[in-house]
């Protein structure tokens, strides 16, 4: 498995867990309150939200084939911080929002079933939920170091179905929050390593200062090949760095501790007030 299937397996696990959790949770309601008969319209939203989050894949792939030079840059540029936006916010979120995720599923499909046309409803309900994660999964694998990561998506995948398949069918308890937390951890540094690359490449267009070398360790290990693709790939590590993109990288960490900071504050806070309510 090369370096860029790693990153692509980390990825397409954390996201195909929250996919088979959102699912399993959704499948599960409509049977506790008799309505087996709709399960095929949450797969067809599931099977929609699918193809669609391939064809962003696919149109990401399109367009930056068609750059070159500065433009290229640019646009890969682009994609690596809005990946990096978008995987921050995933993982903050889920922190945040994980156990109450149940309910507010369970509320929306309980929702769709007390209205006329509940069908074509529920439908849009698995469908626009799982997108979320779909279009987050394509953009993060676009942005990934590295070519042919299919290998590490499809192992990625196979195991956040399994994890589905063993809580959902066998009813075996998981400690998902153990998960969450470490992906979330590792995921942070990847996320960090988007921002830099992302950085360098705005600096290659000349849109960014670079500022002085700050070192350049590609003699001696080189980001293209052996363990530098690999801390390449999960650690966003670069054999030759810039002032601008370390600056970023450092940056980063530090908001990611900020954000980290607020979310506990928000949570104590959260409980507080729940203990007091009761």
């Amino acid at each position: 498995m090369s370096a860029a299937d790693i990153s692509a397996l980390l990825i397409a696990l954390r996201e195909g867990v929250e996919m088979t959790l959102i699912v399993g949770i959704v499948l599960a309601y409509l049977s506790q309150v008799g309505a087996r008969g709709m399960h095929k319209w949450v797969w067809a939203g599931v099977a929609a939200a699918g193809a669609v989050s391939f064809g962003v894949l696919g149109l990401l792939g399109a367009l930056h084939a068609e750059f070159e030079g500065a433009t290229e840059q640019i646009f890969e540029g682009s994609a690596l911080l809005l990946a990096a936006a978008f995987l921050t916010w995933m993982i903050f979120w889920m922190l945040q929002r994980a156990r109450y995720m149940k309910a507010e599923l369970q509320s929306g499909v309980r929702d769709v079933l007390g209205r006329r046309g509940a069908s074509p409803g529920l439908l849009a309900l698995a469908f626009f939920t799982v997108l979320r994660e779909g279009v987050e999964t394509a953009l993060l694998l676009f942005a990934a170091p590295g070519e042919g990561k299919l290998l590490g998506t499809l192992v990625g995948f196979a195991g956040a179905v399994t994890i589905g398949i063993v809580i959902y069918v066998y009813g075996r308890r998981i400690d998902l929050g153990t998960f969450f937390r470490l992906t979330g951890a590792l995921l942070i540094v990847f996320a960090a390593g988007l921002v830099m690359h992302g950085v360098h490449e705005f600096v290659e267009a000349g849109l960014l200062p670079g500022g002085p070398i700050v070192w350049d360790l590609g003699a001696v290990l080189p980001d293209t090949a052996g363990i530098g693709s690999v801390l390449r790939s999960l650690l966003g590590y670069s054999d030759k760095a810039s002032l601008s993109e370390v600056v970023a990288y450092v940056a980063y960490f530090i908001l990611a501790q900020v954000l980290s900071r607020t979310r506990i504050i928000g949570r104590e806070a959260t409980r507080a007030s729940e203990a007091r309510s009761a």
